[in-house]
């Protein structure tokens, strides 16, 4: 199966934070658009999770350790490990979890 990012309809996730979703048999990829100085809170999920910041600047606190992070960076986020973050300016991410998020579909 093949895909266009421009054919895909963004949704608000989160404040802030609007997505393109595609979901596989065991994964979701998400191509965010987050607004400057919008937070996810501290949270957990049973999904592991590959971020990578594709553009702007983003501050990232991974059990209680924050670093910033800009284009080409990525982070690993184990399954259930807390996690919390905020754009500094304008960022575009994308998000790889597996398994699939369900409440993402």
């Amino acid at each position: 199966m093949d895909y266009n990012l421009n054919h895909i309809a963004q949704k608000e996730i989160m404040p802030g934070y609007h997505g393109k979703l595609i979901h596989t048999e065991t994964m979701s990829i998400a191509f965010w658009e987050v607004a400057k100085n919008a937070t996810v809170p501290e949270h957990s999920h049973k999904n592991e999770q590959v971020m990578q910041v594709l553009e702007g600047e983003f501050e990232f606190t991974l059990d209680g350790v924050t670093k910033l992070y800009g284009p080409g960076d990525l982070v690993v986020i184990a399954p259930h490990q807390k996690h919390s973050g905020r754009a500094l300016s304008a960022c575009k991410l994308m998000d790889v979890f597996s398994p699939v998020r369900e409440e993402y579909k």
